[in-house]
């Protein structure tokens, strides 16, 4: 009486490795984080004040940003959302602030503004009328 059995030897055909997969694989390029429809990513709001209607009167334009956008985003998300070239963008880094309520101590958060100028003739209207 056996009681061991042979085991039928498969022979199989060599499997790729995920090196050779990856070869294989043409490499895509990476695309900006400010294409369109991708342009609410990086402008979060209008920053809409009394210093900023003013410098409308400039052509400059104020948005409040994310913290890690740079300025060549802000640009292609402006030119995306409202069809108009910007020239120019400048950012503001504003810090977070110390606020009191009696005796507790919180802070303010800070943020980030760009002010972007246009072309001359070039409009954008933040608050439809």
């Amino acid at each position: 009486m056996a009681i061991f059995k042979k085991k039928e030897e498969k022979i199989e055909a060599p499997k790729e490795t995920k090196k050779e997969i990856k070869k294989e694989e043409p490499k895509e390029a990476k695309q900006p984080r400010a294409t369109k429809g991708f342009s609410f990513a990086v402008l979060k709001a209008p920053h809409v004040t009394e210093k900023a209607s003013d410098l409308t009167e400039k052509n400059q334009y104020v948005f409040e940003v994310w913290p890690k956008t740079n300025k060549i985003e802000i640009k292609k998300a402006v030119k995306d959302l409202y069809n108009v070239d910007a020239v120019s963008v400048k950012i503001i880094n504003i810090h977070s602030k110390e606020r009191r309520v009696g005796r507790t101590i919180g802070t303010k958060q800070g943020y980030k503004k760009a002010i972007v100028s246009l072309k001359k003739g070039q409009k954008i209207e933040i608050l439809p009328r």
